[in-house]
């Protein structure tokens, strides 16, 4: 009985029936700290006839009593405590009075009996009342109004959604509790100042708070503290008040949004600009999470879109000059940049400037993407982690992100999985990336329902307990406190945050495209729907914030900015691209964006320096560091090489790596298992075997001065990653950034990463970009699928002309580098995978570098380099001649044997086998691409009397052959055939049968030095 008797305290409700008043008769006043009490306003249950003792002045001592009992049950009589807690329960008057316990203590059985079921009531209907308030909170969104179509695209499966005044029969309540007193649970907030509410009022205040403008995911967070924070955010009653200035500036927002696509529309009707029309509250929605968030102390804002309302974004968020956009749409403009530029709704812009509402300045930008949504996101991701690093942001409090996706791509591109993926993996996260979700409930032609599984198009961000606002786009103010509380979310708990727009397309995919081919009846509701600026114009007209002449004047005040704009472009005659440049580096190149001079010096490093980064390379700088048995090895084996002044692969990496970050060049290697490697060869993450996570890096024990090194297993994602770490490579160009495959071939899942950024991005985008891929490749009888990095992909997209010589000129090894779109290198020698390194981040421009690395040649005995190799006056060598007897004979050498990579060493040793040395010489070709004309055409001239052969241990339709062939052919004049030897043709890019790969290797090996093969062939 205690024990529920101390539920009813803490549960008790205040009865109030049919005759009860409205709320504000009964609303609580707090007196004193601890002590609350009510208006004075009798409840009866039932009439004054039928309970005569409530008359006259005794009603007055029941009253006083009862006020009592609220304050606390002890301050009356034990029968008084009684009386009032089963009236409370239901019981009319004269029931409700019971007999006080007899003077020896003992309880009656039929107080016992009376009491009881009145108690389980009590306590049945406030568990039914919490889970109501539970139900609106995690389900309310079902029946908000989201949709300004009304026609609602969101299958829940036809699941009930038990919320709302007809349905609290589900939880054991009843009509006649409507008007009934509950004590509210701590997990909500919609009392306010209030502890208990009428069943009525709860649900009124539920629905006010869940099942309007704004709907509400966040059930599923399972962090107490941060539900509660949403919870107070939107049940909190009147807390979605704006001022009279906010309004205004809203309206003014909303009609700078809307107004530039009219004009848009007026002046170029049949051009393609894939406008904002149907979702004009982005702009205000936009603006707002920029205001609250530099309030807070953002100084930057990196953001990614898609082609929806782009144009808008950068003239109205961004603030890029009207007229440079305007000028975009004349055809005649004639280019002033190399290159192939892009579409206007594809570029990007970087912009600095002051903050009207927080007085801060704030940098924005713009990452310039290309068609293919959602690749952008992680890039921004990216170059986000990237400013936050170079500032000195570890908590993501002064840089941060901003990604729009559109509701099909959302929930349809699987590189949006991948980016959430990353938002808290230590050397990835963003510390909280807001996502704006422009909801046209369609995607190109395609219907929600036939577009995804899911009901929202944003559950995919529930993975990471992402909140998910929706809210009706066609609601500014709603919008606009949405987007408020999002940002403060972000800078509250630096986790990821989404704002679904839900909202309409009024035109077709784009301006010349009729959407009533497949949307009939979607378009002709849309063709009935009045904008959102008028709708929104009128509400303020009529509460008074504004006249109509007010709203005249301004609408006017913006059209002539944009016709005065127009005027301008017209005088543009030229088209500048980088104009458009989303990631400037100013004091990298000249005022003119210009290379600084068209020199890379020696790559080569001092001995000494070889000699420290080799010990440090050797050696556990951490005390009492147990590392592994087998480690222990790997390090005594480093340290006897560097004691002999060789290196093999890992080491040679060492050396680089430690270098540039001695002379203050941050180094970043991320990818899968990088830290170990996949062959177990790096190991630049130590780790104790006796404390659990306890590790060393000994790269960052170099010197003290040094800049940090970056090593970090990325997860199994190769999309993602590699759009992340190219965005980082675009903060900064004196970085290295680098990603590493697993396996070469793995890249292909993050083909589109390649294609439209790395291998284009500088011609469309006037944007530079120094990212290094490491793709381990050779044919070593591992299989299809660890066998290739597709070498023939790569070089298939490099911009050089097979059939025209270059001129010469004295700087045509670096001017060839900057004409290139990227730079493909297979290197054959640890020195060599040294220097390119070193000359990436030396040479006065940065160009993405692909390297094919090796893996049995990690531990090959001959794969070695002499420190003399990599002295001061070294450098990459391009072409490696033969060294040989041959190079000391040219005239009496019957064939030339062009190769690459790992390749070189089966040659070399099939020749010494076969005594050929002095009839047969070898040549490496070490940078595929930029092709090596001149040095080609210095070794073609050596050997006249020579055939020239390409060999390598790819197919014959994969590899390099294909690119080599008419290169050398364009060296010698057409005038000497090129001979292949190799694998034949085949699908598949390597035998997963060991016999096979070894009778494919001799057979090509024999080819090679068989100087009759080719006789009597043209």
């Amino acid at each position: 009985m205690h024990r529920l008797r101390t539920a009813i305290v803490r549960l008790r409700p205040l009865t109030a029936t049919q005759t009860a008043q409205s709320l504000s008769q009964h609303r609580l006043l707090a007196e004193e700290p601890g002590f609350r009490t009510f208006r004075p306003v009798r409840y009866l249950s039932s009439s004054v006839a039928a309970e005569p003792f409530l008359n006259g002045t005794s009603s007055n001592y029941v009253e006083e009593m009862y006020y009592a009992w609220l304050e606390d049950p002890r301050n009356v009589h034990k029968s008084w405590d009684v009386f009032f807690r089963n009236a409370n329960a239901g019981a009319p008057p004269g029931l409700a009075y019971q007999s006080p316990p007899p003077l020896n203590g003992t309880t009656g059985r039929a107080s016992v009996q009376m009491v009881q079921p009145n108690v389980e009531k009590l306590v049945k209907d406030h568990l039914a009342v919490q889970s109501l308030i539970r139900a609106y909170q995690v389900r309310g969104h079902h029946i908000a109004k989201l949709d300004p179509l009304q026609i609602s695209c969101v299958d829940f499966d036809d699941a009930p959604c038990a919320v709302g005044f007809q349905k609290v029969g589900y939880y054991g309540l009843s009509e006649s509790d409507m008007d009934k007193m509950f004590r509210l649970p701590t997990t909500t907030f919609i009392g306010g100042n209030n502890s208990v509410l009428p069943l009525r009022e709860i649900i009124h205040r539920l629905e006010m708070a869940y099942c309007q403008h704004i709907g509400v995911e966040f059930m599923f967070i399972n962090d107490v503290d941060q539900c509660q924070w949403i919870r107070q955010k939107f049940e909190t009653p009147g807390i979605m008040q704006f001022s009279l200035e906010e309004k205004r500036t809203l309206l003014a927002r909303m009609i700078r949004s809307t107004r530039f696509e009219e004009f848009l529309q007026r002046k170029w009707s049949s051009e393609k600009r894939f406008g904002l029309e149907g979702c004009e509250s982005l702009i205000p929605a936009l603006k707002t999470i920029i205001d609250v968030s530099s309030q807070r102390g953002v100084e930057n804002v990196i953001m990614g879109m898609p082609h929806r309302g782009r144009l808008n974004v950068l003239a109205n968020v961004i603030r890029k000059e009207l007229e440079q956009i305007f000028c975009q749409f004349d055809s005649k403009l004639e280019a002033a940049d190399e290159g192939s530029g892009d579409v206007k709704y594809h570029l990007g812009m970087y912009h600095r400037r002051m903050n009207r509402v927080s007085d801060r300045q704030i940098t924005m930008s713009l990452m310039a993407n290309p068609s293919h949504l959602e690749a952008v996101d992680p890039v921004v991701q990216g170059k986000t982690k990237a400013e936050q690093f170079y500032c000195g942001d570890t908590e993501g409090k002064r840089v941060m992100s901003i990604l729009l996706h559109g509701d099909a791509a959302f929930a349809g591109q699987g590189i949006v999985y991948e980016t959430f993926h990353l938002s808290d993996l230590p050397s990835y996260t963003t510390h909280g990336t807001i996502h704006v979700v422009v909801n046209n409930q369609i995607g190109f032609t395609t219907d929600p329902r036939m577009a995804r599984s899911s009901a929202y198009p944003t559950d995919v961000a529930r993975v990471v307990n992402a909140p998910i606002f929706h809210v009706n786009a066609d609601d500014p103010e709603a919008v606009v406190y949405v987007c408020k509380v999002a940002a403060e979310w972000r800078n509250t708990f630096h986790k990821d945050v989404v704002v679904d727009l839900v909202c309409y397309r009024r035109n077709g995919h784009n301006e010349m495209d009729e959407p009533m081919f497949t949307q009939p009846l979607m378009y002709k509701k849309i063709k009935k729907q009045k904008g959102v600026l008028k709708k929104f114009a009128e509400k303020l007209i009529a509460e008074g914030i504004i006249t109509p002449q007010d709203y005249e004047e301004e609408v006017a005040h913006y059209d002539k900015i944009c016709e005065d704009a127009y005027t301008r472009s017209k005088d543009e005659k030229i088209l500048h691209i980088k104009h458009w440049l989303d990631s400037p580096w100013p004091d990298f190149f000249t005022l003119e964006g210009q290379p600084k001079h068209m020199t890379c010096p020696s790559t080569g490093i001092k001995e000494e320096d070889l000699l420290h980064i080799g010990k440090v390379a050797a050696s556990v700088p951490e005390q009492d560091f147990t590392v592994h048995g087998g480690l222990s090895r790997i390090l005594k084996g480093r340290a006897n090489m560097v004691s002999q002044r060789v290196c093999d692969w890992a080491l040679g990496e060492y050396m680089a790596f430690g270098s540039l970050l001695k002379e203050g060049i941050h180094v970043r290697l991320s990818g899968q298992d990088v830290e170990r490697g996949t062959f177990s060869h790096r190991h630049h993450v130590l780790h104790d075997q006796n404390v659990d996570k306890r590790i060393c890096i000994p790269m960052n024990h170099i010197s003290s001065d040094q800049a940090p090194y970056t090593v970090c297993n990325s997860s199994l994602s190769e999309y993602g990653v590699l759009g992340f770490e190219l965005g980082f490579a675009m903060a900064s160009p004196n970085a290295l950034v680098l990603w590493e495959a697993q396996f070469g071939d793995f890249h292909n899942t993050a083909q589109c990463i390649i294609d439209q950024f790395i291998s284009s991005g500088q011609a469309k985008w006037v944007r530079q970009n120094g990212i290094v891929l490491l793709l381990p490749h050779g044919m070593e009888g591992m299989g299809p699928e660890h066998s290739s990095a597709r070498s023939e992909r790569f070089l298939q997209m490099c911009n050089d002309d097979p059939d025209v010589f270059p001129k010469l000129t004295k700087d045509f090894e670096v001017r060839q580098l900057y004409d290139c779109n990227w730079i493909v290198v297979n290197c054959s020698t640890p020195a060599n995978y040294f220097h390119v390194l070193r000359r990436q981040i030396l040479q006065p421009f940065r160009k993405p570098l692909i390297i094919f690395t090796p893996k049995s040649l990690l531990r090959h005995p001959e794969a070695r380099s002499s420190f003399d190799d990599m002295l001061p006056g070294s450098q990459f060598l391009r072409l490696i001649p033969d060294d040989g007897p041959a190079a000391a004979r040219p005239e009496q050498v019957k064939r030339v044997i062009f190769c690459c990579g790992k390749v070189y060493y089966e040659l070399i040793r099939e020749r010494k086998n076969r005594g050929m040395d002095d009839t047969v010489a070898v040549i490496r070709i070490e940078q595929l691409s930029p092709f090596p004309f001149d040095l080609v055409k210095v070794e073609t001239d050596r050997y006249v009397n020579a055939d020239l052969l390409w060999c390598q241990e790819e197919h014959k339709n994969q590899g390099y052959y294909d690119y080599i062939r008419p290169r050398i052919r364009t060296t010698t004049n057409r005038t000497r055939p090129v001979w292949y030897a190799g694998r034949d043709s085949a699908a598949a890019p390597a035998t997963g049968n060991k016999q096979t790969h070894q009778m494919e290797l001799q057979r090509f090996l024999d080819t090679a030095f068989d100087l009759e093969a080719f006789s009597g062939k043209l």
